[in-house]
């Protein structure tokens, strides 16, 4: 036992997981369509904060309801706390923030 505990690799710890429930909004936003989904989804993150666990394009849009020249991008943003529950305001800040973001950094617009 000694010589594989030698040659044996430290324990690599796994992630931490929250036992807190998600917190889950969706948000459609309009953009250019040259811009990248991608450049919109990290902006979307950053602005969000450490709260958000994640953020995940589900449904990309062009079509007669949109302006020519333009999409929209509909993103699932899930936040999380470590050591509580969310409340509604939080959930809410934090969307608003993440969407303020992207309006700042790719010229996005909430679509309604």
């Amino acid at each position: 036992l000694s010589a594989l505990l030698a040659h044996a690799v430290a324990v690599v710890p796994g992630p931490e997981f929250s036992t807190f429930p998600v917190a889950k909004e969706d948000v459609a936003l309009l953009v250019a369509s040259d811009v990248p989904a991608e450049d919109v989804a990290a902006t979307l993150r950053t602005g969000a904060g450490e709260l958000c666990e994640s953020v995940r394009l589900f449904d990309v849009y062009t079509g007669e309801q949109v302006a020519a020249g333009h999409r929209s991008l509909a993103f699932a943003l899930r936040f999380r706390a470590p050591d509580r529950t969310l409340t509604t305001e939080e959930t809410l800040a934090a969307r608003d923030a993440a969407v303020a973001a992207a309006t700042a950094a790719t010229g996005a617009v909430l679509r309604r």
